[in-house]
């Protein structure tokens, strides 16, 4: 049964869209989820899937409209991917990257074949982008929260949506996934 990390976009973030993470977790069950662990409230959830099919990110994505009247993007990655992911960190072996300020873009789709030119035209400070697979990492010196870079301005160039997560908290969900007999 294969181990799935599902990412929500935009829940608990300045007020909007709240779900609690227990809720979370039974309406992981209801979409026919198995063992959903939840990670921090920023809507993480580790889980089992019967089997994966190109409509599960929907069928959770119905489950959260259903239950809390809102539908955020769903994105998925199994275990397999998420350590792909975390050994293709195109920032490994630079020094004095503080993790905090390093953010994995998950995309919902692949990005369009334009993509890397389109994200070397975006405004930035001192930013570093680096586009792998579905993945896009930025490293922020000056912190996310100081930056010209939003989820709408690589959505608007890589042509998908997307949701960011911190390095720390991929390493945790990676840790959580392999934690699952």
């Amino acid at each position: 049964m294969p181990i799935l990390v599902v990412l929500l976009r935009g829940v608990n973030v300045g007020g909007k869209n709240k779900i609690k993470m227990d809720t979370l977790r039974d309406i992981c069950l209801t979409a026919g989820l198995r063992d959903p662990q939840t990670y921090i409230q920023s809507g993480n959830v580790v889980c089992r899937a019967s089997r994966l099919t190109a409509s599960l990110h929907t069928k959770i994505e119905d489950a959260i409209e259903a239950a809390c009247s809102f539908r955020p993007a769903v994105i998925l990655r199994t275990a397999e991917e998420l350590d792909a992911i975390v050994a293709a960190n195109p920032f490994a072996a630079q020094p004095g990257i503080e993790p905090n300020k390093l953010h994995v873009h998950f995309l919902y789709n692949h990005p369009a074949p334009q993509a890397a030119i389109l994200l070397e035209k975006l405004p930035r400070q001192d930013e570093q982008i680096h586009l792998t697979g579905r993945e896009v990492f930025v490293y922020y010196p000056h912190g996310a929260g100081q930056t010209k870079l939003t989820a709408a301005s690589f959505d608007k160039a890589l042509q998908t949506s997307n949701t960011a997560r911190n390095w720390n908290t991929v390493l945790k969900l990676r840790d959580i996934a392999r934690s699952i007999p």
